[in-house]
């Protein structure tokens, strides 16, 4: 059938290209941790959960911190170590079917990001870390860890 000239199959490829498509809402921040430290004096050192400070001596230059938050966070999460700004990087992480937490690559599902943060001089002290969702719940998650 006929209309005006259009098919009613392209009358409703039309509709539809003009409906804005809907993706799934990012998952909320579920967790925020500390999971590695790194230094030349002590190479790179796992953290365990609710681990409050490092078992090794990481004081002097080039402290490197590693957090890994899952769920969706703001783009300006809080960290400071002792209250002075930290800067850092950010990375998509990606989970594929056997759990394991990986780097993505094109048409892996993200399931939240790695942080690097360089404490560019600065030795000793408390890292902290806080970020808030960018959805619903807005919930903000911390995390801390004295660097020694």
């Amino acid at each position: 059938m006929r209309n005006g000239g259009m098919t009613v199959f392209g009358l409703i490829a039309a509709l539809l290209a003009a409906v804005p498509a809907f993706a799934a809402s990012a998952p909320p921040l579920s967790e925020v941790k500390v999971i590695k430290v790194q230094s030349p004096a002590c190479g790179l050192e796992d953290i365990a959960d609710n681990q409050p400070q490092t078992q090794c001596n990481h004081n002097g230059p080039n402290i490197k911190v590693y957090v890994l938050e899952i769920g969706y966070g703001l783009n300006q999460p809080r960290v400071a170590l002792d209250g002075f700004e930290v800067n850092g990087t950010r990375a998509p992480v990606c989970a594929f079917d056997n759990g394991n937490l990986t780097e993505c690559s094109p048409g892996s599902k993200t399931v939240g990001s790695l942080y690097t943060f360089d404490l560019a001089g600065k030795q000793e002290g408390t890292f902290s870390f806080s970020n808030t969702s960018i959805n619903a719940p807005r919930n903000t998650l911390s995390t801390q860890l004295y660097i020694k």
